[in-house]
């Protein structure tokens, strides 16, 4: 059984989903979240998400900068990689798609680097979009590169 909840936050709507322990995922726009619920049905239900709200209300209003929430991402062992590492980008700054790679020990894999990014079904606490091109240019994001623009410079990050 997968849960599901929404939150009103500054850059839209994002839709929660939770296997009622861990979140699965965290959706914007008009992502969908089948991904993390492989078909299966979803309850309307806010409990699980009591405390994955209040860390998000934390880090829109600026305060925290640091997720510390039980993940469970559905993936590959490679896409679960990838995910891992983006964890470890702090807040406030970026790399780009070959310095990840270059990070999970496989300096090639840029390109596939960048389609697990953008399979990424943990946004924000997973921070894909700390990830940009390596002209320094923002690239692709599932929710849109205007919310994408807004998390970077809501982290101090000067955006061109």
């Amino acid at each position: 059984m997968f849960y599901s909840d929404t939150l009103d936050t500054p850059i839209g709507a994002l839709r929660l989903v939770s296997d009622g322990s861990h979140l699965c995922g965290l959706y914007m726009g008009d992502e969908h979240f089948d991904r993390a619920t492989a078909g299966q049905s979803l309850q309307r239900d806010a409990g699980p998400f009591v405390e994955v709200k209040r860390q998000l209300k934390a880090y829109f209003a600026g305060t925290l900068r640091v997720f510390e929430l039980p993940l469970a991402a559905a993936g590959t062992d490679f896409q679960k990689r990838v995910w891992r590492e983006l964890c470890n980008i702090p807040y406030g700054q970026t790399i780009n798609y070959g310095e990840l790679a270059r990070r999970i020990g496989n300096p090639k894999a840029s390109r596939a680097v960048g389609l697990a990014n953008g399979r990424n079904p943990i946004s924000i606490i997973v921070p894909c979009h700390r990830v940009i091109g390596a002209n320094g240019a923002l690239t692709g994001y599932g929710g849109g590169l205007p919310r994408k623009r807004w998390l970077l410079e809501h982290e101090g990050i000067a955006v061109a």
